[in-house]
């Protein structure tokens, strides 16, 4: 009974130690400039914003989408709360925001302001506490930048 005991914690601080994840560093990203060899390293912001600039501008719906949906795609705002950003920018297809259908393309803005995303979230139902967007939320670099969060 006690080499059961024992064998039991031994295994559950080998279980402890052996389970710990490493943090590990991204690196740098180099970047080859066209008919130069002269490699170029992007900070964490020069990246997200290379990222950001390379997200989808349009969205077509399918069967069984909602915009609520659809802002919370990772490739389109990651938030469902940010949905009146897009209705906004639709306002000539879309009469009623609960009523969108299969094949209608929308127009996803990537430029906006806080005031805007503050009343985007605060139309979509958001908690008064949480108008900004979260931490995850794919919104402009420099927004990010202002909002503390990092990249």
């Amino acid at each position: 009974m006690k080499k059961l005991v024992l064998l039991a914690i031994v295994l559950s601080l080998v279980a402890s130690v052996g389970c710990a994840k490493k943090k590990v560093e991204p690196a740098p990203v180099q970047v080859v400039v066209a008919d130069q060899n002269v490699d170029k390293v992007l900070t964490p912001m020069q990246r997200y914003e290379q990222d950001y600039n390379n997200l989808p501008g349009m969205h077509t719906v399918t069967k069984g989408e909602c915009l609520w949906w659809i802002s919370e795609f990772k490739q389109i705002y990651n938030d469902p709360f940010m949905w009146p950003l897009i209705y906004k920018a639709n306002k000539s297809q879309i009469k009623n925001p609960d009523l969108i259908y299969p094949g209608q393309s929308f127009t996803v803005p990537r430029a906006f302001t806080l005031e805007e995303v503050q009343d985007s979230r605060k139309m979509a139902g958001a908690p008064w506490k949480m108008l900004q967007p979260g931490a995850d939320a794919v919104v402009p670099a420099q927004m990010r930048s202002a909002l503390g969060y990092s990249f």
